[in-house]
């Protein structure tokens, strides 16, 4: 079955292709301008003044973390501890159950009194059931005695390898976990499950935003089965990476997504090299400006065989690395397995935050991919540069200086650590929130970070191109001549995927205002 979408305009980041585009079977037979491929007998759907470009994507994404953020309790607008408390005192009145607690987006730096809460502070709030506050970043949180009793800490509790519990003075854990820390009470205190209506919703409103296709972060076990539960209704297409401990944990996810219908696939590996900047556990070189730590490394040789299985089963490897250190020990891994003769772009380096000029060159020179967020800058904007210092900062977040020098760049957001709007994170990489504004891209440049780029690191065929499926948004203007701030308030007027529109309520929230 034929049938023709025509607007002002076709537009990929390489220039205008026509005004129309012809869907054959689910893929993209033609385009071109609309008297030459218009025929009596083809449907038509005609948006006057919209332009046509491809579907949006995603690399980098928490699909579970940001349907459960929908319907939870988002810290972020919070401005001190006493509001912390109030708003958990209010979330367990409405949960009289006793369930546990989980709330998320914290942001310390946003708070007056410039820290996170102790066991005790969340204590005052809510004592008689476990409380979980995740900072925004996800690398640290909160946690009260209920929580700390229930997955059994005491002072005699050792760090676990790549991470901490923050001691006072006596050793005793004073209810601040980072990195791998957080996972002694999280599994013993596990969220509840996402149900599937409010995953469909959550990807409803993804595809409301203009994406058709996201790079899931999805962790072994409950987050792999959830979106499995759902595979065969999902309404864009969800290339999974599982965030897997063994090699039979990577197998298992491997063959449970491989039996699911739908638009579910596996995609490969994801782990952990380090922290984030919030959190002070970025792996640097040099210590942060505003504390004197380098950061955590998680990275080890364990990490080196889950890769290696990753690419035996034929997935790729995504590595998270936000610190100079961390890239570097990252790319040291990967230049071992592109030597053996796989090919580097199965391979990720997620956040690449801060880079020396030799790491930005041996991106450019392995074919690695440097998989970016460049919604951070202005979510960073307030601190990012006492964090960072003024050394560094010229070399954080280096988009124009990776791109120049020929290296593979893929866009995302990193959602729910930031809002999932694409366009906001196109006009961020054009503008830099004003951060060094050198290293910002041009807006084609922006349009193919979020299409050209992110779809390849999903190894997706070229967009909106002959014979390529027809996944492609209709949106209200021209992503190539608008400016950074007319970017951020795009309206999609339409999403196709697989040449077939998506039923999005526009009515129902897609953040967490």
């Amino acid at each position: 079955m034929r049938k023709l979408v025509r607007a002002d305009s076709v537009v990929r980041h390489d220039g205008v292709l026509g005004d129309t585009v012809l869907i054959q079977n689910g893929a993209i037979f033609a385009i071109g301008q609309y008297g030459d491929l218009a025929t009596p007998d083809v449907a038509e759907k005609h948006f006057p003044g919209g332009t046509i470009i491809p579907g949006l994507c995603d690399a980098h994404f928490h699909p579970i973390w940001y349907a459960d953020l929908l319907h939870g309790i988002s810290l972020k607008s919070a401005t001190s501890i006493t509001e912390v408390q109030k708003r958990l005192r209010r979330a367990a009145e409405q949960r009289p159950g006793g369930e546990a607690i989980h709330a998320s987006r914290l942001d310390d730096d946003h708070l007056v009194d410039r820290r996170l809460p102790t066991a005790t502070e969340l204590d005052d709030a809510v004592a008689d059931r476990p409380v979980i506050v995740t900072r925004y970043c996800g690398h640290v949180a909160s946690v009260n005695t209920a929580a700390l009793a229930a997955a059994g800490v005491t002072s005699a509790t050792p760090d676990p390898p790549g991470g901490s519990l923050d001691r006072d003075d006596a050793g005793t854990p004073t209810g601040v976990l980072r990195e791998t820390a957080i996972g002694i009470v999280s599994d013993a205190v596990p969220r509840p499950r996402v149900q599937p209506n409010e995953l469909l919703h959550a990807m409803r409103m993804l595809a409301g935003l203009g994406l058709t296709s996201i790079g899931a972060m999805l962790r072994f076990g409950d987050e792999v089965d959830a979106m499995v539960a759902v595979a065969d209704r999902l309404p864009i297409k969800v290339h999974a990476y599982v965030i897997a401990e063994t090699t039979n944990e990577l197998r298992a996810a491997k063959l449970t997504i491989d039996a699911a219908s739908g638009r579910l696939i596996w995609q490969g590996l994801k782990r952990f090299a380090d922290g984030s900047f919030g959190a002070h556990t970025a792996a640097m070189f040099e210590p942060f400006a505003d504390v004197d730590t380098i950061g955590t490394m998680r990275l080890t040789d364990h990490d080196a065989a889950l890769a290696k299985e990753s690419l035996a089963l034929g997935g790729d490897v995504a590595f998270h690395g936000i610190g100079d250190r961390a890239v570097a020990a990252i790319l040291d891994q990967f230049e071992d397995l592109i030597a053996d003769g796989y090919d580097p772009t199965r391979f990720r380096i997620e956040h690449a935050s801060v880079l020396t000029g030799d790491l930005i060159d041996r991106f450019a020179r392995t074919g690695v991919i440097a998989s970016v967020q460049p919604a951070f800058l202005p979510s960073e904007i307030d601190w990012l540069e006492t964090r960072v210092g003024t050394e560094r900062l010229p070399r954080t977040y280096p988009l124009r200086s990776l791109l120049d020098a020929g290296a593979l760049l893929a866009g995302g957001s990193d959602c729910p650590v930031e809002a999932p709007n694409p366009f906001w994170g196109m006009a961020a990489a054009i503008d830099r929130a004003g951060i060094v504004p050198e290293e910002g891209l041009t807006s084609a440049e922006a349009l193919a970070l979020f299409t050209q780029g992110s779809g390849a690191a999903l190894k997706q065929p070229p967009p909106v191109a002959i014979g390529s499926p027809a996944d492609f948004i209709v949106v209200d203007r021209n992503p190539l001549t608008a400016t950074p701030d007319e970017l951020r308030t795009t309206i999609v007027l339409e999403t196709y995927v697989d040449g077939v529109p998506v039923l999005v309520d526009r009515s129902l929230p897609w953040w967490d205002v």
